[in-house]
């Protein structure tokens, strides 16, 4: 498991420790560091047209923070067949396709995602979230009023900045990674020149650029989501299993890819679902958990 450290278009480098998915979200803490920054270094110029950019930085405009009014499951056509949609999350579906239509490709010739834009998906709205008695999201509480207010200028909806931040941090701001990466949204050291008094954990300067990364990606992917989500743990269009697992077999475990990454994402922390509870956790592959074995 890795993910999201900004670097050259803030990657994220991976430090993930394999046991995470037998623990709850709340004893997480920073897991990704280097090989999402090799894979965004890559990606952009590899891109089918259809994921170039269009508009400016801040084009996309913020969807409805919870459009299960129209539709109980994502409604998208691709070439990946059907998403196996189900209304709730189980192992390997939900509300955002299964894992299977997610990773469409990765066991063939490469992975070519489903064409799916942040209005397409379906999320819960992060307040109703914490307000729910039973919500993922406790630790990122102090910060709502921040995800809201940078989600809302740079189009993003303010759950996806507080799940990626829950996914690199467990919303801890004093978290420094394995490579150095900072604060809640694991920023990597060359964004931080511009921190308040050097400082790049503090919270509002460091969800701020977060925030403007992620905008900046949706527009140069061409709205793209996974994408976005899916180049915060290296994954680049084409991937294949064996690009993704062939880090098991060096001395650097850890810098796999991991392959539930993306359905944890959409249909765990989005739907205000523990993605690693130990008596439910999501995925199939969990390629990581090898590494404790060396």
């Amino acid at each position: 498991m890795k993910a999201f450290a900004l670097l050259l278009a803030f990657a994220i480098a991976s430090t993930v420790d394999a046991s995470v998915f037998l623990q709850p979200a709340g004893g997480l803490s920073a897991r990704h560091t280097h090989l999402a920054h090799r894979g965004l270094e890559v990606s952009p110029r590899t891109l089918s047209k259809r994921c170039k950019a269009r508009g400016g930085q801040n084009a996309s405009a913020p969807p409805p923070t919870n459009n299960a009014g129209q539709n109980s499951v994502i409604n998208v056509q691709s070439n990946c067949g059907p998403s196996g949609a189900t209304p709730q999350s189980t192992s390997t579906t939900g509300p955002n396709g299964s894992l299977d239509w997610l990773n469409c490709g990765i066991n063939d010739s490469g992975w070519q995602p489903p064409y799916i834009r942040v209005q397409d998906l379906l999320v819960k709205s992060l307040a109703d979230s914490l307000n729910s008695g039973n919500s993922v999201f406790e630790n990122c509480r102090p910060f709502v009023q921040l995800f809201e207010q940078y989600g809302s200028q740079f189009g993003v909806p303010s759950i996806m900045l507080a799940s990626f931040a829950m996914q690199e941090s467990t919303c801890n701001p004093e978290t420094i990674g394995g490579a150095g990466e900072q604060g809640l949204m694991q920023l990597t050291s060359d964004k931080c020149g511009e921190a308040p008094g050097g400082n790049c954990r503090d919270p509002d300067y460091n969800i701020m650029t977060g925030a403007k990364y992620v905008s900046s990606l949706l527009s140069q992917y061409g709205g793209s989501v996974l994408l976005v989500i899916g180049s915060y743990n290296g994954w680049v269009q084409g991937m294949t299993y064996a690009q993704a697992t062939a880090a098991a077999y060096t001395s650097c475990c850890r810098c796999q890819n991991n392959l539930d990454y993306l359905f944890q994402y959409v249909n765990g922390w989005l739907q205000n679902v523990n993605s690693y509870d130990n008596s439910h956790p999501l995925g199939k592959y969990f390629n990581l958990n090898v590494c404790n074995q060396q």
